[in-house]
Parts: structure tokens; sequence; C-alpha cells
């Protein structure tokens, strides 16, 4: 431990990275890798060879959420972000609980893809090897765990430019195969899978195209994770709102490629039978047509679940050193590192809870059923916020801004992203809202009922904190890139301990 020399407030590292180590904080948010190989495929059942114009609608609904936080992130440069909008386009006690949502958002992202790493590394090992077992799983979540830490330790340059050339690397690796996929199709190349006709006969047409663009809308899920790194970035208020929208758009033009190009190779007729595992998977087509080329897609989602995971602990321990600097969380949570400027406290925090809800759902059921568990606690949280983020847009610019008021932006754009969402949002509660939505059974609707719980505490809590210290829950709505917190919620200066 050393005590700094100087009387200010520890912050952290300012005009640190640029907008393309920004970018690609949202990139890898959004894991495309992964989400190529087992999120989108799941559609597939529903909209089959037609999966390709679902994708299109996915990128539009979620283009409308992307448009109405990047607004938000141009006015409002803060760590806090999502919380820090609720509270001023909404009202404060809503930020602090999008916070309280958020920052469990991503503690649990760590989990999720680190329990695909270990299942996913375990059994293709098993698959190509005769010595390796595939249940023993739980070594390369660990390892992931500790490699994600150690980066975040070391500072955000360290952190973002890990994610740079992880998210080069899956990205590089599906377009590659994806234009192998296309020369392989040959004649069989066709725009008809951009209508309703590959459709398969349980879910024929447009109603098909619908549920499947639903279930492909959770592979967008993440755009929105530069917005924690405001405080970092150079030129925040158009570096965030340029990455938001921009990761948003090339991912899903990615998506629309990439799922083109493995459609028409597959084969349109036949692709509701498409999975995320098997021959009929995107790993099986490459080891089928190119032999070795398997490998490196094996590489890539690995890579995915690794810059995922990196991406994840960004959010949550910025988010956490947020509401830990203004007392609304322990703070010991905006404990910053004096020579990385990094988060560590909230950083090691995260990391343990990444390893102890792995290996306990893990070994409690099995890593596929945890990863299960895990992504529907995400999305339940997650597409609410989103939700919540659009409302946020019109109230801020009704309330706040009413000189930069534009209708369409601000109005128009966010109801649409509403309503664009909501369906996703019941779907991943099990809401029968429609035919193709399976209510959730144990133990995936525990995911449900623990998330309902955090947020009843989490009400609980800020209703405590309005009445013990409500300065603390005002603080939330402050842009600490311009201003710092009241007295009563101050960071931690200098005068208490610190990292060298």
């Amino acid at each position: 431990m050393a005590t700094s020399s100087t009387t200010g407030p520890i912050g952290l590292r300012r005009n640190a990275i640029g907008l393309r180590e920004v970018l690609f904080q949202s990139i890898t948010d959004m894991a495309p890798g992964a989400a190529i190989a087992a999120s989108i495929p799941a559609g597939a059942a529903f909209a089959g060879g037609s999966l390709p114009l679902a994708v299109v609608f996915a990128l539009i609904a979620c283009l409308f959420t992307a448009v109405s936080i990047g607004e938000l992130a141009g006015h409002m440069p803060a760590a806090g972000s999502l919380a820090t909008y609720a509270a001023q386009g909404l009202h404060r006690v809503v930020g602090f609980l999008v916070a309280w949502a958020y920052v469990l958002v991503g503690v649990l992202i760590s989990p999720l893809v680190l329990l695909q790493l270990g299942f996913t590394t375990a059994s293709t090992l098993d698959l190509h090897t005769s010595w390796y077992p595939g249940d023993l799983w739980w070594p390369w979540t660990i390892l992931g765990a500790f490699i994600v830490m150690a980066a975040g330790l070391y500072g955000i340059r360290t952190s973002a430019g890990l994610g740079t050339i992880l998210g080069i690397f899956e990205i590089g690796v599906f377009v590659v195969l994806a234009v192998l996929l296309l020369v392989h199709a040959g004649s069989a190349n066709t725009l008809s899978v951009f209508g309703t006709g590959h459709t398969p006969a349980a879910h024929h047409g447009i109603s098909g195209v619908v549920a499947g663009s639903i279930f492909t809308i959770l592979a967008f899920g993440g755009f929105e994770g530069a917005a924690p790194l405001a405080e970092e970035a150079r030129d925040p208020r158009r570096t965030v709102r340029r990455a938001v929208l921009g990761a948003t758009l090339l991912i899903g033009i990615l998506y629309i490629f990439t799922t083109y190009a493995v459609d028409v190779a597959f084969g349109p007729d036949k692709f509701a039978t498409f999975t995320s595992s098997g021959a009929g998977s995107w790993e099986g087509l490459a080891e089928s047509l190119y032999g070795i080329f398997w490998l490196f897609v094996f590489l890539a989602i690995v890579n995915s679940t690794i810059a995922n995971a990196n991406a994840g602990v960004n959010v949550g321990s910025r988010t956490a050193f947020a509401m830990g600097r203004i007392g609304a969380f322990p703070y010991a949570l905006a404990r910053i590192a004096t020579r990385r400027r990094s988060p560590y406290v909230a950083i090691v925090a995260v990391t343990a809870v990444t390893i102890a809800v792995s290996l306990g759902l893990g070994f409690g059921y099995d890593p596929v059923t945890a990863f299960s568990i895990t992504g529907t606690a995400i999305v339940i949280l997650l597409v609410a916020i989103y939700i919540i983020a659009n409302i946020a847009c019109i109230g801020y610019f009704l309330r706040r801004r009413r000189s930069d008021h534009n209708p369409v932006l601000h109005i128009v754009i966010p109801v649409l992203g509403v309503l664009a969402f909501v369906p996703a949002w019941l779907t991943a509660l099990g809401v029968p809202i429609a035919s193709f939505v399976t209510p959730l059974s144990p133990p995936l609707s525990y995911a449900g009922i623990a998330m309902g719980v955090w947020m009843v505490l989490g009400i609980g809590y800020v209703a405590w904190l309005s009445v013990k210290y409500p300065g603390r829950v005002a603080d939330v709505a402050r842009v600490h890139l311009d201003e710092q917190p009241s007295g009563e919620a101050a960071a931690p200066t200098s005068r208490e301990p610190v990292d060298a």
C-alpha cells in the first residue's frame, strides 16, 4: 500500500483510450464470434432459411435503442452510463435501480461466457483427442477468469487493447470462412433468403421471421458496452456515441453477411435444422468442407468468450466504481490503483463472483445448464434496461434539453425501440405472447425468480438510502467527468490508502 501525495480525489485515467478501443469494447461485449456460432442459429428453428431476413429485422430493432443511448451518451459522459441516463431522464430512484440491475448484468457476463469457454474447450478436446475427459471444464473457466482479471488490473489501456486484438481475430475468422462458404455455394447463392419463402412449416411466413428475429435480437446484447468507459475515453461525447452506433451497425452487417453465407452453403430449405454444434453447425461445416479450418472456428469461439468476459468485467467494474464513488455502493469499490488507475477492488470483486457463480451453478447442475440459467438472467435484466433507456431518452430531452429536442430522434425512435424490445423481454421471461414462446421450466425459471428477488432487494435498499442518505441517491444523476459529487458522497481521496 502507498499514499498519494496529492490532495485531489483519485479517479479513472482520463483520455486513456480512443475510438478504436471504445468501439471494440462494444463489439466484444456483443461477443460476435459466439453469437454467430451459437446465439443466431437459435433463430433458425423458427425462421429457417429466411434467417438472414430475421437478422435484418433484429438489426433495425437494435438500432432504435442504439440511437437513443447514443443521444444520451452525447450529453452525459459518465461511468454510471445507463444509470445516469435514467436518473437524469426519469428519476434518481429509477437511475439507482438501473445501476443495481446493470452492475449485476456486467458481473454475470463473465460467468456466462467462461462457462461456455469451459464446456466448449473440454468437449472439443474430448472429441479430437483420446486423453482429455469431456467433463473437465472448470480449469478453463478459472484460467479465463484470471486472464481477464490480470488485463483489467493492468489498466484500461491493456484491457481495451486486449479486447481490440481478440475482437479483430474472431471477426476475421468468420469473415474468411463466410467468403469461402459463398464460393462453395456457387450458383446456390440467392437473395430469396431475404424473403419469407424458406420458413419451416411450423412457423410459416412472416410469423417465423418475426420469431427468429426476437431470438436473434439477443445476439446484439452488449452494443451499449462502450458507455461505461466514457470517463476514460478521449472526446467522450463524440467517441461513445459513435462507438455505440458503429458497433451496432458494423456487427449487424457482419451478422447478416455471415448468416447469409452459411445459409446458402448449408441449404436454405433445410436450414431449420442448423444448430450450434455437431455436423449442422459452423464448426461442423468448416470441418466437413475445409478440414483443419474447424480449428480456427473453435479458436474464434474461445477467443470470443475471453473478449466478452473482458468487456463484461469492464462494464461491471466501472458501474460498481461509479456507484461506490458516491457511496451508493461500498466506498471500497471506488478504490483506484495509483499507477494503473484501474478500479482494482471492483475488478477483483467481479472476478470472485465470476468464479463463485461459474463453479456453483456449473457443479450444482452442469456447465451447459448453468450457461442457460445465467444467460436467461442477463437477458431479463438487460432488455428491461434497454426499454428504460428509450423512455429515459424521451424524458431527458423533453425535461432537460428542450432546445436540442428532435421529435424523430427523441420521441419516434425511442418509442419504436420500446416496441421492438418488449416482445423480446416477454419472450425471455417465458410469457406466452405467441405460439413460439415456451414458458420457462425449472431450472431456467429460477433465473427469473432470482432476478425478481435481486430487484426487490434493490428497491428496499434505495428506499433505505433515500431516507438515511438521500444525497447518495441524488448523486446517481451526476456527470462526474464535469463535476465531483457532493461532499457527503465524495470519492475516496488521497488521504485514504491506495495501491502504488
